[in-house]
């Protein structure tokens, strides 16, 4: 049995021909468009961009429009001047002026933790980082944001763990933020997260709900104890310094008397000896003239005097001299 075959029923007609041949060039050019659109992108001036070829690591390029080999090589944009944050225990639901915050499931277990003495608190802390190597940031760990918040949360029950429910919630939340973060940029750097931790805050520390109160009241107290502590350290340094400059003025005024006695007693002395020379060069008139001078600074200071000679017979008519004077004064 012989089958005839056509051969013009397997050819493809001029115009087919010529159609397929324009769509094929419209591919074409599609193709090479969205290769060309697809080799150039923008890295932001807080990122920078991470290049792989085939999935292995090509190199980091530097914020601007850089381009890259398509369908060969992918870029990661990696912001490291950027400021990220994670928060633990707590989850902002609006950030304003007055921001608004609430707890779910997963956030209250977060929160509780056992301290030192077997006492539960609630811990709510913020975790503020950068990414300072976005090789090991994309490469060395799958998942550096799941294994930043594991590595956290770890930290902070292990730094909880070894401090009374006392120490947590009152005078030791300062300490606990340094120690936290230099604990958690350790395990970071261990495990090559190419993350550096900024800063924790720990946003809240509160007793377990049956006992806030009691231990408010606690912490109220403890305020209140050092603000007398530094009024009462403010007065002494008002009054310590005032009585010191006291003591220095009464101290100072007594040298001056002593001083001044002193000199005065010299003086006197000095009076004394050339007075004595003197006399010793003359007694007779410095013996009349002392008792001259003696006289002359007594006698003003005498009421009546009535003048006698040695025997005391003849007695001078003064009297009547006297009230006269007296008479003509007035």
């Amino acid at each position: 049995m012989t089958i005839n075959r056509d051969p013009n029923l397997f050819t493809i007609p001029p115009e087919l021909k010529k159609l397929l041949g324009q769509w094929k060039i419209i591919v074409i050019l599609l193709f090479l468009l969205v290769a060309f659109m697809g080799s150039f992108f923008t890295v932001e001036t807080e990122e920078v961009g991470v290049i792989t070829r085939f999935g292995k690591y090509s190199r980091t390029v530097e914020p601007g429009l850089k381009f890259k080999i398509p369908f060969v090589e992918k870029v990661y944009l990696v912001p490291v001047e950027r400021q990220q944050k994670v928060e633990f225990g707590f989850k902002t639901v609006k950030a304003d002026v007055r921001s608004q915050y609430k707890r779910g499931v997963k956030e209250q277990e977060q929160a509780n933790m056992l301290t030192g003495d077997l006492n539960l608190a609630d811990v709510e802390w913020v975790i503020q980082y950068r990414v300072d190597n976005p090789y090991n940031y994309l490469f060395k760990v799958r998942n550096p944001e799941s294994t930043l918040k594991d590595i956290s949360e770890a930290t902070m029950r292990q730094i909880v763990g070894d401090r009374t429910v006392n120490e947590v919630i009152t005078v030791g939340r300062t300490q606990m933020g340094i120690e936290m973060q230099e604990l958690l940029q350790e395990v970071c750097r261990e495990y090559s997260l190419g993350i550096k931790i900024e800063q924790v805050v720990l946003q809240d520390v509160n007793p377990p709900g049956p006992v806030k109160e009691a231990f408010n009241a606690v912490n109220e107290a403890e305020q209140e104890k050092e603000t007398l502590i530094n009024q009462a350290e403010s007065e002494n340094n008002k009054v310590i310094p005032k009585a010191k400059g006291q003591a220095q003025e009464t101290i100072q005024k007594a040298e001056g008397y002593a001083t001044a006695r002193v000199n005065r007693a010299r003086g006197e002395v000095a009076r004394f000896e050339a007075l004595y020379k003197e006399y010793i060069k003359a007694p007779e008139v410095t013996r009349s003239r002392i008792y001259l001078e003696t006289m002359a600074e007594v006698m003003p200071k005498l009421g009546n005097k009535i003048i006698t000679d040695e025997k005391g017979s003849n007695v001078l008519p003064l009297l009547q001299m006297q009230l006269k004077k007296a008479t003509n004064e007035k």
